[in-house]
């Protein structure tokens, strides 16, 4: 019988630590809905010290997504750890994760400590935890640049200390596959109460080796591996977990081990953390990329006709790909949206299902169908929080190979409206410099000097009159935020967008201003 392997998913914790990727409680609460419908053994729901939003978030998780561990990270201090238990007390299957970091470079520069004090530490830590809650996670941080008779130590003291979960995370994604190999093998020769407890693995990705790094620990014996979908994280991102499943899956022959996930949710999981975070998939992306089971050359499309697996080492319907397409337009009705919605992961009633009802007669009316990836940037739309200092009323803008790019834009400031015309190199740019001239009037804004970092605006689904949705970034004294939009006007989205970051931006630096300390 194939050996079990736990998938630990920190989309919501160290996924939304990506630059760009803030999500509110409502969003989180919605992919954790999914992530247990995909059926992971374990939820990092976030950093509950962190932040007093981020620990309403976890208890509000812990409270409401049934069926996985629900875990939440805390370093090995107490006012961490026992924030953390406030925020997962409620769970059915709650999880303290509490780290410090083992590295000679954490101890010496982060940390400022001894090793005996941050062996101290972390039994200290650890107690506190198991005092606390059931079931403790311990993770030694930057463990892959740790002196290995320094690691089997910290390990060996946090197993005593009442550890079940032994965490060996490749923080900087610098190791390699045969070299984690090599340091499981050393830390259960060297401390055999490794053999009661479950080994884990966090690995980054930013040498490309992440998830090569995570199955080498799952060859050499790793019970768990810790993976964010689509691969998101800080930097380059996380081991995915898509790849790590499917490779598991497809490769039971090699690896003997299976996991308990349904992967027939994994396409589902995928566009939703892409929808509500903000971050495409790269076609080539495996799994769940748009051309991950396309086939354009000819030779390659002839032996998909005579016999599928001549290139496909997975089935579509494996991962949850089909080719239905959901048509609804103007005269559909709230029901048939609703039973849309809930298959695609999404659980609104009540006033929530008319806001988005009104939002998708409004995208209706200007498209021919509305397909799933559509209902998916309605959904993140509706579950955007930020509130709306600048508003956007109305926009005009006048471009062409003979006329020289001009906008004119409308914008509420509370009960105020305003407008400005400006003209620019595109009709993108004009419109940004018309609303730039607006906000300069905002005392918020006008002795500060704000750059726009990234613009990107993609097709969200098929066709000429496709929603388009605006992805920007824009930065101010070291704050940074990032703004989203969608239309079947591209230049509307890139104007909305713009505002979004704005928003967004405001309510950090007002933050920053009442908690300096922070």
């Amino acid at each position: 019988m194939p050996r079990q392997v736990k998938i630990f998913d920190t989309t919501l914790r160290d996924g939304e630590q990506s630059p760009g990727a803030s999500l509110n409680t409502e969003q989180k609460i919605t992919i954790a809905r999914q992530l247990a419908a995909l059926k992971v053994d374990i939820i990092e729901a976030g950093f509950p010290h962190s932040s007093p939003e981020d620990l309403h978030a976890v208890s509000r998780i812990a409270q409401e997504v049934h069926g996985p561990v629900i875990c939440g990270l805390a370093r090995a201090m107490p006012a961490d750890i026992e924030d953390c238990w406030k925020a997962v007390q409620y769970a059915e299957k709650p999880r303290i994760h509490t780290f410090i970091g083992t590295s000679n470079i954490h101890i010496e520069k982060k940390l400022r400590k001894s090793k005996p004090e941050v062996l101290k530490m972390a039994v200290e830590g650890v107690k506190l935890a198991c005092s606390l809650c059931p079931d403790v996670e311990f993770s030694a941080e930057d463990a892959m640049r740790t002196d290995l008779d320094y690691l089997a130590e910290v390990v060996a003291a946090a197993i005593e200390a009442g550890a079940q979960t032994i965490n060996v995370p490749d923080t900087v994604g610098y190791t390699m596959p045969w070299i984690m190999a090599e340091t499981l093998a050393y830390l259960y020769e060297q401390v055999p109460a490794l053999n009661n407890v479950t080994v884990s693995v966090h690995c980054h990705n930013d040498l490309g080796m992440a998830t090569a790094n995570s199955l080498a620990a799952v060859q050499a014996g790793a019970g768990q591996v810790e993976c964010t979908v689509n691969g998101m994280g800080e930097r380059a991102g996380n081991a995915s977990l898509e790849e790590v499943v499917m490779a598991l899956k497809t490769r039971v022959d090699v690896f003997g081990c299976e996991t308990g996930v349904d992967t027939r949710e994994i396409i589902k999981a995928s566009r939703m953390v892409s929808s509500l975070c903000g971050f495409p998939i790269q076609p080539n992306k495996a799994v769940v990329g748009a051309n991950a089971f396309a086939h354009e050359a000819g030779i390659h499309q002839h032996g998909m006709i005579m016999d599928r697996e001549t290139y496909e080492i997975m089935k579509p319907e494996d991962v949850g790909l089909t080719e239905s397409v959901l048509t609804l337009g103007p005269r559909s009705g709230r029901h048939g949206l609703s039973q849309r919605l809930g298959e695609l992961g999404y659980e609104i009633s009540g006033e929530k299902l008319d806001e988005v009802y009104q939002r998708f007669l409004a995208v209706a009316d200007r498209k021919k169908q509305v397909y799933d990836e559509d209902l998916a940037v309605i959904m993140q739309e509706a579950g955007d929080q930020t509130p709306e200092t600048w508003r956007l009323i109305s926009l005009q803008v006048v471009s062409g190979s003979a006329a020289r790019p001009t906008a004119t834009v409308r914008l509420a400031r509370e009960d105020a409206e305003l407008e400005a015309a400006e003209i620019g190199n595109g009709p993108v740019d004009a419109a940004y410099a018309a609303i730039n001239r607006l906000i300069s009037q905002d005392p918020e804004f006008s002795k500060k000097t704000l750059e726009l970092e990234d613009y990107a605006v993609r097709s969200v689904s098929l066709g000429t009159d496709a929603l388009g949705e605006a992805t920007v970034r824009v930065r101010r004294n070291g704050e940074e935020a990032v703004g989203r939009a969608a239309s079947t006007d591209v230049v509307e989205a890139s104007a909305k967008a713009y505002l979004n970051a704005l928003n967004r931006l405001m309510i950090k630096e007002r933050r920053a201003a009442e908690s300096p300390g922070m």
